[in-house]
């Protein structure tokens, strides 16, 4: 097997007791984008993607190709502050030099923030223990003109403390299905919710939702209902009687892909994955 025909099959989770072919490395990156040019992380036939733009770039500076694996593949016009994705090739750089190389030949749009070599045993995906998202909300009588890609916009005043009290019939492991997107492949519903809330931060209202993974449009379609509420429309113990009903048509619209960033993903020290401060960079450090 050839080392590209091993990066498509095996760039999975490598089985127990095997490893990666001889003289194989493999590295893994942090990565922050906007994704509002793309339609999504994973490549498509039909429109750009944030994983073909980072295989050209690592590919170039490789010299050879490169494929990489995501820890989640976020959707079409969905952020991210902090992305995981790993890779092998035999080509030795360091972490500086992919970081480097790789931002010389990507778009302003995304951006390399730490690489190095890691174990065999690791993998952006299958070795997340979570994920954490965070939806901006700018609630005001006039769009945004900065950042109108950056943040979902409410026309009217919403009610964060009937939302944070909503948040608490989101945590623990549950059934999901009443925010499950059409589509989703996923073998089970069920997710664990860690942590959810609400919190305020100058003009903008942000979701931050944490949990070990998270089914299609699951936190947009939270989002979703979570803004009836804030607009008075439903009160907080709506989102219990959703998730106990498990009905998708009974829950609210998804809400825009705009507001949505994938700020952290979890593993355990001994992959020593580089931590970063929770984004978007906006927020700065008050939350």
């Amino acid at each position: 097997m050839s080392e590209l025909d091993w990066a498509y099959s095996l760039n999975a989770k490598i089985p127990a007791g095997q490893s990666l072919p001889a003289g194989v490395k493999r590295y893994a990156a942090v990565v922050s984008y906007d994704g509002s040019a793309f339609c999504g992380f994973q490549k498509q036939k039909h429109s750009p993607s944030v994983q073909q733009e980072l295989e050209r770039a690592l590919s170039s500076v490789a010299n050879t190709e490169i494929v990489v694996s995501c820890a989640g593949r976020t959707d079409t016009a969905v952020h991210a502050s902090y992305q995981v994705v790993h890779f092998d090739t035999s080509v030795f750089r360091t972490g500086r030099n992919w970081v480097k190389g790789g931002n010389s030949q990507l778009p302003d749009s995304i951006a390399l923030l730490w690489a190095d070599e890691v174990t065999a045993s690791f993998h952006a995906r299958f070795s997340a223990t979570s994920r954490t998202y965070r939806y901006v909300i700018h609630s005001a009588g006039a769009r945004p003109a900065i950042l109108s890609q950056g943040v979902s916009w409410v026309r009217y005043p919403l009610n964060a403390a009937a939302m944070q009290e909503a948040c608490q019939y989101l945590l623990g492991e549950q059934d999901f299905s009443a925010f499950r997107g059409a589509g989703c492949q996923s073998l089970s519903p069920n997710r664990n919710i860690t942590s959810a809330r609400v919190i305020e931060v100058g003009q903008l209202l942000v979701f931050e939702v944490t949990a070990n993974a998270f089914v299609l449009h699951m936190v947009r379609n939270i989002v979703g209902s979570l803004l009836e509420i804030g607009l008075g429309r439903r009160d907080p113990s709506w989102i219990g009687r959703l998730i106990a009903g498990r009905d998708r048509t009974k829950s609210a619209a998804t809400a825009s892909p705009k507001g949505l960033y994938l700020v952290d993903v979890s593993y355990p020290l001994e992959h020593n994955i580089a931590r970063l401060p929770r984004g978007p960079l906006f927020l700065g450090n008050s939350i």
